[in-house]
C-alpha cells in the first residue's frame, strides 16, 4: 500500500513515466540487496514498470544528409576550418560515433591506411568502429593542413584555445549550423547523425545485430528503435501500390 501511495505521490509531483520509472528501478535495487542480505521483503519483480512510448527518431533522409555534408564548403570561410568540419560531420555520419567518443580521439587512433579504430564508449567498454572512404577521405585532407603538435583530432580554431579538443558544445553548434545553412528545418543534433547511420544501414539490409555492435548499444532492445523506422519506410513504398 506504501508503495502505491508512492507511486500516486509522484503521478502528484508531475513526474513524466521515464522519471518515475528511474524511482522504481531504484526501489527494486534496494529489495534486491535487502533480499541478499536474508532479510525478508517483497520480491522486486512484482514492482513493475509503467509502460513508456516508443522514442522517437530523428533523423536525415539522404537529400539532407547531402546537404549538411556538403554545407562547409559553401559557408565555411577559413579553409582549415573548412575541411575540420567536413571531416567532422563525415565522422558523425560516416561511423556513428557518438559526440562524447568523437572529441575524445587522439591523431594517434587512427591511421589513415584503414578504415579501422577502436574506441573507448559508454561503460568504459572498448569496440572497433568503421568508417566510410569519405570520412576517411576527409580526415585525410584535414590533417594533412594540420601544422600543430596538438594530440586531438579534432581541435579548436580559435586563440583562446587552439589545440585543445573541441567541446560537447562545440559539436553541437557546428552541426546545428550547418543544418541550418543547408536549409534544414528540423532540429539536428549530433545524435541525429547517429540515427541517420543506422537508419541507413537498416533501410540497406544490414543485420540488426552487427548494427548494434557497431553502434555500442549494450541491449538489443536500444537498436530494435531503428527497425520501427524502417517499417514506416516500407509502409510508404507499400502505398505506392494504391497510387
Amino acid at each position: 500500500m506504501q508503495l502505491l501511495d508512492y507511486r500516486m505521490a509522484l503521478h502528484k509531483n508531475k513526474l513524466n513515466v521515464k522519471t518515475i520509472n528511474y524511482h522504481i528501478v531504484a526501489i527494486r535495487a534496494f529489495f534486491r540487496f535487502v533480499l541478499k542480505n536474508d532479510i525478508d521483503c517483497m520480491s522486486p519483480d512484482k514492482l513493475e514498470l509503467a509502460k513508456t512510448a516508443p522514442r522517437e527518431v530523428n533523423y536525415l533522409d539522404e537529400k539532407d544528409i547531402e546537404k549538411i555534408l556538403a554545407a562547409p564548403l559553401a559557408y565555411a570561410k577559413n579553409t582549415l576550418k573548412q575541411v575540420r568540419d567536413i571531416a567532422i560531420l563525415q565522422f558523425l555520419y560516416g561511423t556513428g560515433l557518438r559526440v562524447t567518443e568523437l572529441i575524445t580521439l587522439q591523431k594517434k587512433d587512427i591511421k589513415l591506411d584503414s578504415n579501422q579504430f577502436s574506441v573507448v564508449g559508454k561503460g568504459s567498454k572498448l569496440r572497433s568502429v568503421f568508417a566510410t572512404k569519405n570520412a576517411i577521405n576527409a580526415l585525410k585532407i584535414y590533417r594533412e593542413m594540420r601544422t600543430d603538435t596538438s594530440p586531438y583530432l579534432f581541435i579548436s580554431l580559435s586563440r583562446n584555445g587552439f589545440g585543445e579538443h573541441l567541446s560537447r558544445n562545440s559539436i553541437e553548434e557546428i552541426v546545428r549550423k550547418y543544418a541550418a545553412l543547408a536549409g534544414i528545418s528540423k532540429k539536428v543534433s549530433p545524435h541525429t547523425l547517429r540515427h541517420s547511420f543506422a537508419t541507413a544501414l537498416i533501410r540497406k539490409g544490414a543485420d540488426i545485430r552487427a548494427v548494434q555492435t557497431l553502434l555500442g548499444h549494450a541491449s538489443i532492445t536500444t537498436t530494435q528503435i531503428y527497425t520501427h523506422v524502417d517499417d514506416k519506410h516500407l509502409q510508404k513504398v507499400h502505398d505506392l501500390l494504391d497510387e
